[in-house]
């Protein structure tokens, strides 16, 4: 398979007053198209920071970062931004959704910036809600609807510019543990039909969905394997 995410050596220093944070001191890490892979690590181990970076928000201090063939290493914030809506699906613990806009108009927002007329983005986004289950929820705005059909219009929104990776930051953070599962459920789902999906998490029972974990302490790559009750199940 065709690798979607390599990253050499990149290390990420913030300057805090007079302290030097080395957020990210040397990661190097390859993820294939079609992946399903866990961050995860305690506050402070770089994890987010890395996510921010894979994600297109930030730029590394050092070491190059490839997304699909593009070396997007020192771009600058328009071409990181136009990247950003090509390329990247992203998923938050908060949701993120506008509360005066209804379902479906929250997910064809990231159509606009693509270009698209206003029927295709009407027909695009449809097809993303039906797609999570939630075809009948269309015309309900975010107050109309649980925390967990809210997560699934975000993902909606993730998955409708057909995005070479899904980015999900604590995706279950604000859920409760029944609909935790059914979201889990819902990228495992999409992962089957092809997705790729990188999620961002501290919680061991939401890492366990992936089929691959890898653990970052202290900046570094403490560890990356396949989680082997999953392959097995696969298999």
């Amino acid at each position: 398979m065709p690798l979607v995410i390599e990253t050499h050596d990149i290390a990420k220093t913030y300057i805090m007053g007079e302290e030097q944070v080395h957020a990210l001191k040397s990661v190097t890490i390859q993820i294939q198209r079609g992946e399903y892979v866990a961050f995860m690590g305690p506050s402070g181990s770089g994890k987010s920071t890395l996510m921010n970076i894979v994600g297109c928000l930030d730029t590394p201090t050092r070491g190059k970062y490839i997304l699909n063939a593009q070396d997007v290493s020192d771009m600058s914030d328009n071409e990181l931004a136009e990247t950003r809506n090509k390329e990247i699906g992203f998923v938050f613990q908060t949701f993120n959704l506008l509360p005066r806009s209804s379902a479906l108009e929250n997910v064809a927002l990231p159509l606009i910036y693509a270009g698209y007329s206003k029927s295709a983005r009407t027909e695009r986004a449809m097809q993303s809600l039906v797609s999570v289950g939630l075809g009948d929820r269309a015309k309900h705005r975010p107050n109309e609807l649980s925390g967990g059909q809210r997560q699934r219009v975000a993902i909606a929104r993730a998955l409708v510019n057909d995005p070479s990776i899904i980015l999900a930051d604590e995706p279950t953070g604000n859920l409760d543990t029944k609909t935790s599962y059914e979201i889990m459920g819902l990228f495992e789902e999409l992962h089957s039909k092809g997705n790729t999906i990188i999620m961002v998490t501290h919680e061991e029972d939401i890492a366990k969905h992936a089929h691959r974990i890898i653990r970052l302490r202290d900046g570094l790559v403490e560890s990356d394997a396949l989680n082997q009750d999953i392959i097995k199940f696969v298999k």
